[in-house]
């Protein structure tokens, strides 16, 4: 599916819930948002997102703490479960994501290479996190990425909207 697309059933899955979603951001530089507020009419299921490019502003905007940024590292699944959850108490939304990764071309390590990027889904019932290595240039990685968090928030919101059009 292309960006467009997932975001589209995005936000229908997300307004046969009732729900409204957010996202907390670091290696997409606000994508996710963009992707969702590509879409005409997305302010029925969207209100806010946090970038949070710097370890600061994770800890100021979604409320890591910087004990767990120095001892995981700002790319590692705690800081990205940390975020999604911050997010989601932040925005008051019903669910979240939080992206945290490695686009490039630089910045990379043996134990976080370039194109490690953790992922975290948040609902008021919890919290799912997985790492993801994509590959390509830091524009291909970030598209994959945002595609990657789209697909997942649409994973999240799909099966109540299967249900009730059955």
């Amino acid at each position: 599916m292309t960006t467009t697309s997932l975001a589209e059933a995005l936000g229908l899955a997300l307004l046969a819930r009732g729900w409204r979603v957010t996202a907390a951001e670091s290696c997409t530089g606000g994508g996710i948002a963009s992707a969702i507020t590509d879409i005409p009419g997305s302010s029925a299921w969207f209100d806010m997102a946090f970038v949070t490019y710097s370890n600061a502003a994770k800890q100021q905007l979604v409320g890591v703490p910087a004990a767990v940024l120095v001892q995981h590292g700002a790319v590692s699944e705690v800081v990205a479960r940390q975020m999604a959850e911050g997010a989601l108490t932040a925005a008051g939304a019903d669910l979240a994501v939080a992206v945290s990764g490695i686009a490039g071309p630089s910045g990379g390590s043996a134990d976080k290479p370039v194109g490690m990027v953790c992922f975290a889904w948040a609902t008021s019932t919890g919290t799912d996190a997985e790492t993801r290595h994509f590959s390509g240039d830091r524009a291909s990685v970030r598209l994959q990425t945002v595609q990657y968090a789209l697909a997942g928030l649409l994973a999240r919101c799909a099966p109540y909207q299967d249900e009730h059009l059955a």
